[in-house]
């Protein structure tokens, strides 16, 4: 589903709200969960899933085309963990 198609499903359950208007409202949605995750570096939502930042720490690697042996820098990435509701809904 991109961007668009969810601002119009929720234009679609809402009445009264212009289009416009929703997907203001979806912007500050993921507005919030993007600042909630890099500040409380964890975001959940009872019946859907948690989301939370994983730290992946420096390791070694092997560059694919010159088979040079190099050094991956320690990264961070959000993962998610759907809750029990959602996977059985899945």
């Amino acid at each position: 589903m991109t961007k668009a198609e969810l601002i119009d499903h929720v234009h679609g359950t809402l009445e009264g709200v212009s289009k416009k208007e929703t997907g203001e409202i979806v912007q500050a949605v993921f507005d919030t969960l993007t600042l909630a995750i890099k500040n409380g570096k964890r975001f959940s939502y009872a019946g859907f899933g948690t989301f939370n930042v994983k730290e992946r720490a420096a390791r070694r690697g092997r560059n694919p085309r010159s088979g040079k042996e190099i050094t991956i820098p320690a990264s961070k990435s959000v993962g998610f963990k759907a809750a029990p509701t959602l996977k059985g809904e899945l």
